[in-house]
């Protein structure tokens, strides 16, 4: 997954199961997926202690299943393992359906934003996200025995950067749409074109992190009462002209902040993290683990503080010791966020932002 530009980490497939760290090959998909083997590492113990060692009786949920790199890697470890895809975009979700047909009902996709996560394994007691069976046996499974580990790969994937007219990448010219269920939603030239000032001043700087915020959002509200905007060409030309130039020679492309405030905002990214984080960490069954990859500070600092909320005791501060059932129900796996190392950066560059914290149940409610 990335975050605003086509040159940040991309969500992809893998090599075979047994290929290791420098020899990968990104094979007939395209992509190399960010840490494959780190990811595999985290979630092993989770699915051999909830099921067996080839991973018979779990279930695993991978919520950004985009090309299905991490996915197949997963099924192809572990023989016996279940998986259930999410993913929003259509198109991504036919090609992962292709590619994974070959483990037959060991894996479901489902069209869904992955906060559908709670409908789709039924973690109120209701199944309501439609166009799949609810009875398929990675569903089925997680219902009666729960999640043995979740994956969250954050960001936009290889393939939706690769088809120009979806408007992810500033370094073509492309309808302004950025949605990564394109069926639905607001567009970011709607955005552009609708938002007051304060609105896309603030969706720039809290989204982008964009010092030139005001001073673009002002020169939006100028041109879109020429034109509105529809490409990302002429967002482009605008973010060269507002931007200074000496500020332009650092930090990367001056498109790369303000596309990926306009992404965030369209896909409503971190409302879809805040509301997945807590029916995560609900539907994991004892020693089940969830992985979640950041790309950006954002998303990092809201894993951060839900992980660290999660770890605590409910013992009344002040006692001298721990009062029964008030220990935390999860621990952190994961020491602060991991980084790609240089190796994993060397064979795969899109791995360099990426932060990776990982949690796991240790008791029930």
């Amino acid at each position: 997954m990335v975050n605003g530009a086509e040159v940040a980490p991309e969500k992809g497939p893998t090599a075979t199961s047994a290929s290791a760290p420098g020899d990968r090959k990104s094979g007939e998909h395209g992509h190399v997926p960010v840490l494959l083997h780190r990811v595999t590492e985290l979630l092993e113990p989770g699915i051999t202690g909830v099921g067996s060692p080839d991973g018979t009786g779990a279930v695993v949920v991978d919520g950004t299943l985009g090309a299905g790199g991490h996915a197949e890697h997963l099924l192809e470890a572990f023989p016996g393992l279940h998986l259930i895809g999410l993913d929003r975009d259509a198109a991504a979700l036919t090609s992962a359906r292709e590619r994974l047909a070959r483990f037959g009902d060991r894996f479901v996709g489902v069209q869904t934003r992955f906060d559908g996560l709670a409908d789709v394994i039924g973690i109120d007691g209701t199944v309501a996200v439609p166009g799949f069976d609810p009875d398929a046996p990675a569903i089925a499974l997680a219902r009666e025995v729960g999640l043995a580990g979740a994956l969250f790969d954050l960001g936009v994937s290889s393939m939706q950067l690769d088809q120009v007219d979806r408007g992810f990448a500033y370094r073509v010219d492309a309808p302004l749409d950025m949605r990564m269920d394109p069926t639905t939603g607001p567009t970011a030239a709607d955005v552009l074109n609708g938002y007051s000032h304060g609105d896309l001043a603030r969706i720039l700087s809290t989204y982008g992190d964009e010092r030139f915020a005001g001073r673009i959002a002002t020169a939006v509200l100028r041109e879109r009462e020429k034109e509105p905007f529809t490409t990302s060409g002429r967002l482009v030309e605008l973010l060269y002209d507002a931007i200074p130039a000496a500020s332009r020679r650092t930090g990367g492309h001056p498109a790369k902040r303000t596309f990926q405030a306009l992404r965030v905002e369209v896909n409503r990214e971190l409302e879809a993290l805040e509301n997945v984080l807590p029916m995560t960490c609900e539907g994991l069954a004892v020693g089940g683990r969830a992985v979640f990859m950041s790309y950006q500070s954002l998303e990092d600092r809201l894993v951060k503080r839900d992980f660290a909320e999660r770890v605590k005791s409910t013992t009344p501060a002040g006692l001298p010791m721990e009062l029964p059932g008030h220990e935390p129900k999860f621990r952190l796996v994961t020491r602060g966020a991991e980084k790609a190392d240089a190796a994993e950066i060397a064979d795969n560059p899109r791995a360099a932002p990426v932060r990776v914290r990982c949690i796991e149940r240790v008791r029930p409610d």
